[in-house]
């Protein structure tokens, strides 16, 4: 009896834990645009709507300070700590306009429509789209002049962009396959083309180009550790995760490997140098900015050198 306790317990932990997962990396957008995660999005309050809204000022100003006109822009989602990750949705952040007004551009999995779509949301709307509006982290990287510009060039070129758009969606999608593509997987896609000087006439070859781009420098997915096999067959019945892309010695040590903005932070952290990183967390009471690799504290709690908005 008590053996079968533990396993009902472990099935139950595990359950959760996939769920998170896979919830996370299904990110949808702007809840008041499209189901998140394919379900209803939460109601905020006034008051949460509000301390959303300035978090997202208090980014925005931040960036100005910077000069920049490009960044790579991460934000959190459903709990992953169970899996060592903070940030689970990522894009190219795009500065607009005399008044500065800054978009990002990213894939998205369309529920309704049941297939991914290129979406431009204003940065005010992505910090609306984390999926905690007590406590939540952005991340943003700054590149030198020159990766910057090709970068903001290549996310720019709408035909470029699509092109690298694959038709069918998978939240954990093996990141060299071409069968299925996730949010993460096209933004690195998206700078093996910026950065590699690559050109290809078809949407297949060209994901396939910036794949082996990606591998001969040293591109690392992120590993989830999934450790139970009939939690893997459980995905199968989610009709936007798929595993048929993975190895097969992937399947036999239960992991999945990802695109996440984890590998990106890393990837680009060492093929370019001199890039910067800002982090920014959120509770009801108050800001964090934060400046260096090292990440904020859990809890969003700040450091000596932090700087902290209050927000009541």
């Amino acid at each position: 009896m008590g053996d079968r306790i533990d396993d009902l317990k472990r099935c139950a932990e595990a359950a959760a834990a996939l769920a998170g997962l896979l919830a996370a990396l299904a990110s949808s957008p702007a809840p008041a645009a499209s189901p998140r995660y394919c379900d209803t999005p939460k109601t905020l309050s006034a008051a949460q709507h509000d301390s959303l809204l300035r978090f997202g000022a208090v980014i925005k100003a931040e960036l100005e300070k910077t000069g920049h006109h490009v960044a790579l822009l991460a934000r959190s989602g459903l709990e992953l700590g169970r899996f060592d990750q903070r940030y689970s949705h990522a894009g190219v952040g795009l500065k607009a306009g005399a008044e500065g007004t800054w978009a990002v551009r990213q894939l998205y999995y369309a529920c309704e429509e049941g297939q991914p779509r290129l979406f431009d949301q204003g940065l005010p709307a992505f910090v609306l789209g984390g999926d905690e509006p007590d406590l939540g982290y952005v991340s943003v990287l700054l590149l030198p002049p020159e990766p910057a510009a090709q970068l903001a060039a290549t996310a720019r070129d709408r035909r470029q962009a699509l092109q690298l758009l694959s038709p069918s969606y998978s939240a954990n999608a093996f990141p060299f396959s071409t069968l299925h593509q996730n949010c993460n997987q096209w933004l690195a896609e998206l700078l093996a083309f910026a950065w590699g000087g690559l050109q290809a006439d078809e949407p297949a070859a060209a994901r396939a180009l910036a794949q082996r781009w990606l591998q001969t420098r040293g591109y690392v997915p992120t590993v989830f550790d999934v450790g139970w096999r009939v939690m893997m067959w459980f995905s199968e019945l989610i009709p936007w995760i798929h595993s048929e892309d993975h190895p097969t010695e992937d399947w036999a040590l239960q992991r999945y490997r990802v695109s996440m903005p984890a590998s990106i932070d890393n990837f680009v952290r060492a093929a370019v140098p001199g890039t910067e990183r800002l982090e920014f967390c959120h509770t009801p009471q108050h800001v964090v900015v934060h400046r260096g690799w090292l990440p904020i504290a859990d809890g969003c709690q700040p450091g000596p050198d932090d700087t902290v908005v209050k927000l009541q």
